[in-house]
């Protein structure tokens, strides 16, 4: 009780008190007002509240479709928009070279910590900030990432297709309208489930959820894009899920799930096979034999965090990309038939019998399929997030404006759906238009190569790109050969996406039928 009282003491002995108060207060207010107005990158065009908050770009993020607010902003304001106090997206034709070029020193901003937590955050390829960390982390892990590591992948990817094959016959019959994103994502989880660790999650035995793992992988996603300017609430909001869930979430499920393919691998040091093996023809190798081949060679170097940081990137961002990759694709060919019968007829000249898959190098020779998941990519990349850097010591000048360095005040960034939009670049940027990609002028399809950007930009472009194509090409021809779809949708309307963090479909609604069937 004494505390109140000695308060009320002083206050009434100092007749100044409650003006100094007031006038400090005032200045911290007017300071607050008038500091936007004192930066240098005043005339930098936003919206109002941006100036002066991130409270705007918070918003935007809780309603799910910031990606379009960026496209919006940039057709609205030009070439540099802002989305805070100290926050600019750039769509300038030399920015990405500058900005995330070999060479140069723009780090990642605090933005992506609310991906990882504080003591796993130097294990997470796309949440480190520090770039000797994360250059000597993908070192260790990229020789399984390799186009020529591929091969070895190949043969999961057609168990895994063949049983996507079965499912949809058996839809078929029903004739029942389905869901084709979520089978997509069952398709994505169970590869890569299978590349991972040797074993399919199951998936697309039921086409259900299994343990929660794809609800859990959507909140997590949700969490962290909705608390980026926050990462510091990221590990208690992460507890109290878990303690909500019983700690029996689908990340707990994901983290049992590996742990007991460690234990059957070390246990067993024969290669993990499927039944398809010898018709495959050839070893099988998972990435978790990989990793524990070279974690027995050095252990010292290659940790078994390395294990779990490797294994846990492909399930956290392998399956939701590339489940959205393919729906993208094969969403933007229903809704041009005239796409949809050119890729069929390429597919049918290349393998027409329906038993047979194609080979990621078939694929390959196939300039229409090509094409077309070139520009589904472009027009809806699975990343909706603005790729923030800070701004280096010394500043930078890009688009013509000069940037302040430092995390307080520059943080600059080219967002995917913005570069991928660029009207300089791609004419009718908004139409999915295939034959973009097959003109015969080299300078404009290097040009067009340089900003198609789904996969990020420079020393941190997606370490799984490979990966996600191999799954893509063998599918995508495959499924346009062997089957006939309808969009239930209006001809005039577009299907519902949300962006917590990729750019997620939620009513890719069809009716299936079996080609010949």
């Amino acid at each position: 009780m004494e505390s109140p009282a000695l308060f009320k003491s002083i206050t009434s002995n100092l007749p100044g008190f409650q003006t100094a108060v007031y006038v400090l207060a005032g200045l911290a207010c007017a300071f607050y007002v008038v500091r936007p107005f004192l930066s240098p990158l005043r005339p930098v065009p936003g919206p109002f509240l941006a100036r002066y908050t991130d409270a705007w770009f918070l918003w935007r993020v809780h309603r799910g479709h910031v990606e379009q607010d960026f496209v919006s902003l940039h057709r609205k304001h030009g070439s540099i928009v802002r989305y805070g106090p100290n926050r600019y997206s750039i769509k300038d034709l030399e920015a990405p070279k500058i900005i995330y070029g070999h060479g140069h020193s723009f780090v990642k901003s605090s933005l992506y910590r609310s991906a990882s937590t504080p003591e796993l955050q130097d294990w997470n390829l796309f949440a480190v900030e520090n770039p000797k960390v994360h250059s000597q982390l993908r070192r260790h892990l990229q020789s399984t990432y390799s186009l020529t590591a591929l091969v070895s992948y190949e043969p999961y990817v057609d168990e895994c297709a063949r049983i996507l094959k079965q499912r949809l016959e058996e839809v078929s019959v029903a004739g029942l309208p389905i869901d084709f994103s979520h089978w997509l994502q069952c398709y994505a989880f169970d590869v890569i489930g299978l590349i991972t660790y040797g074993s399919r999650f199951g998936f697309l035995d039921r086409g259900e959820d299994i343990h929660g793992v794809i609800s859990a992988i959507d909140i997590s996603l949700r969490d962290s894009s909705q608390l980026s300017m926050y990462p510091s609430f990221r590990v208690p909001v992460a507890l109290l899920r878990s303690w909500l869930s019983g700690g029996k979430s689908g990340f707990a499920y994901v983290n049992n799930f590996a742990q007991l393919n460690i234990d059957r691998f070390r246990a067993d040091s024969k290669t993990a096979t499927l039944e398809s093996d010898e018709e495959a023809g050839g070893k099988m190798e998972s990435f978790l034999e990989k990793f524990l081949q070279k974690h027995e060679a050095d252990p010292t170097n290659f940790t078994i965090m390395h294990i779990f940081a490797g294994c846990g990137a492909n399930v956290g961002a392998g399956s939701d990309t590339t489940g959205i990759s393919l729906s993208a694709i094969l969403y933007y060919l229903m809704k041009r038939p005239d796409c949809y019968q050119k890729l069929r007829e390429e597919a049918d000249a290349v393998q027409p019998s329906q038993n047979k898959e194609f080979t990621f190098h078939e694929t390959r020779d196939m300039p229409y399929l090509q094409a077309v998941i070139k520009e589904a990519l472009r027009v809806h990349p699975a990343f909706g997030m603005p790729l923030e850097r800070v701004v280096p010591e010394g500043g930078a000048t890009i688009a013509g404006r000069f940037f302040p360095p430092g995390d307080a005040q520059s943080k600059v960034s080219v967002h995917c759906w913005v570069e991928n939009r660029n009207e300089l670049i791609f004419e009718d940027p908004d139409d999915f238009r295939p034959e973009r990609w097959l003109i015969e002028d080299e300078n404009k399809l290097t040009l067009m190569n340089r900003h198609w950007i789904p996969f990020g930009l420079g020393t941190r472009t997606c370490i799984g790109r490979h990966i996600s194509m191999l799954e893509i090409a063998k599918l995508v021809p495959r499924i346009v050969r062997d089957f006939d779809f309808e969009l239930q949708e209006k001809p005039d309307e577009s299907w519902k996406t949300e962006n917590t963090t990729f750019v997620k479909p939620q009513n890719f609604m069809v009716t299936v039928k079996a080609r010949n069937g």
